[in-house]
């Protein structure tokens, strides 16, 4: 791990940091201003958190240099029918990757991407994806995700 920094894997105890950072990035991911109303989805983050955490349903990171947080990522777990290449049916979506602007650069995300990756194969979960910002491509194609031509999406 980055020398100096500590990727503390969450617990119950941490929701409230998981939740204030679950804003965080979908702030900096949609562009959105301080003054858009995201109480609804702090509501409903709290109460995903509460519940996947217990259920083992979801699995994420909280980076700090010494006390101050600076990274974050997240992988949830879910089930689907099973399939020729997926016989299990179990699937990990990668999510809420963060890193803290003046730390960017420094490998953090990488090594939390890691951490997260690791989680789901140890689950022996054969399917990870995620979705990616333009900033946040190079590193999961450095790490080895592709890019998916056969998936559609209703909008």
């Amino acid at each position: 791990m980055m020398e100096g920094f500590e990727y503390k894997k969450a617990t119950l105890e941490n929701i409230d940091e998981l939740v204030r950072t679950r804003i965080v990035v979908l702030r900096a991911a949609n562009k959105l201003a301080d003054n858009v109303d995201m109480s609804e989805v702090l509501k409903e983050s709290r109460a995903y958190y509460q519940h996947a955490l217990e259920s083992g349903e979801h699995i994420a990171y909280l980076v700090y240099d010494k006390d101050k947080f600076i990274g974050a990522g997240g992988v949830s777990f879910y089930q689907v029918m099973p399939t020729y290449h997926n016989p299990t049916g179990k699937k990990a979506y990668i999510m809420n990757m963060y890193t803290a602007p003046e730390y960017r650069r420094q490998g953090i995300a990488f090594q939390t991407l890691d951490l997260l990756v690791k989680a789901a194969k140890e689950q022996g979960i054969p399917q990870i994806a995620l979705e990616a910002t333009d900033m946040g491509c190079p590193l999961y194609e450095k790490y080895g995700f592709v890019n998916m031509k056969d998936e559609m999406e209703l909008k």
